[in-house]
């Protein structure tokens, strides 16, 4: 972690020992330099520990996390310039950054895979204008769009159903691979075939505004994450039987 990213597959048990040392670690080492990364804490550990307790205790999970931050080698595109046209703007210099920092894998109690991935788009604007005194004034801006994906592919065989309601606007969700769910209401675009033998996967992906406190960005990767089991019966992703 002190290289500012990690890329590991674990059993729960062993992770939660890994959690641990990162909730004491502020108590051992006291340089600031030495610290994990912010998103460590507020983003990583509470997911993790989500996703282990819906774990069997052997199964696997993996995680990969780029936590040096979006401005580094390879994540940044080349400046593009425009000119000025009002307010006395003289230019407008604008690059993206594109940061995929994490992806996770767990192999569910039910038999079914659960994986996550996390996308950073950031967009930089730097604002070169003129006042009406003359001087110059350089402003820049960001935005930033965080792209998350989560899929729950089914054990073979698994019994899906569509929900009463349909999912939120800003969720997306897709259902591909074994039979057609039965039911009404939140029936989303897809393409269902009865392929014998083929896993069902459903899909659900979402776009997400940066907020300034990242301490809710687990909260909301979980709201989309938990949309995939509104898919299958209450008790999990039952295989059929007869």
């Amino acid at each position: 972690m002190w290289q500012r990213g990690l890329s590991v597959s674990m059993r729960p048990g062993d992770w939660e020992r890994l959690i641990q040392s990162l909730a004491g670690h502020d108590a051992v080492v006291r340089r600031r330099k030495w610290a994990p990364p912010d998103r460590a804490r507020t983003v990583l550990v509470p997911l993790i520990r989500v996703f282990a307790a819906d774990m069997r205790p052997d199964g696997m999970l993996g995680v990969t996390a780029d936590l040096r931050g979006p401005n580094v080698q390879g994540k940044l595109s080349h400046e593009q310039t425009y000119p000025g046209n009002r307010h006395r703007v003289r230019k407008i210099v604008e690059w993206w950054a594109w940061d995929p920092w994490l992806r996770m894998r767990a192999e569910l109690r039910d038999g079914s895979v659960l994986e996550l991935t996390v996308v950073d788009k950031i967009r930089y604007r730097r604002v070169h204008k003129t006042s009406q005194s003359g001087k110059h004034k350089t402003k820049t801006k960001t935005k930033t769009v965080q792209r998350v994906s989560v899929s729950r592919k089914l054990p073979e065989g698994a019994v899906t159903q569509c929900p009463a309601t349909p999912p939120p606007r800003w969720v997306t969700v897709k259902v591909r691979g074994g039979a057609a769910p039965g039911g009404a209401g939140g029936r989303p675009p897809s393409d269902n075939t009865a392929r014998g033998g083929r896993r069902t996967l459903i899909r659900a992906s979402a776009k997400l505004m940066g907020a300034a406190d990242e301490r809710a960005l687990p909260e909301q990767i979980l709201h989309v994450t938990t949309e995939l089991f509104r898919w299958t019966p209450p008790g999990g992703a039952t295989r059929r039987t007869g």
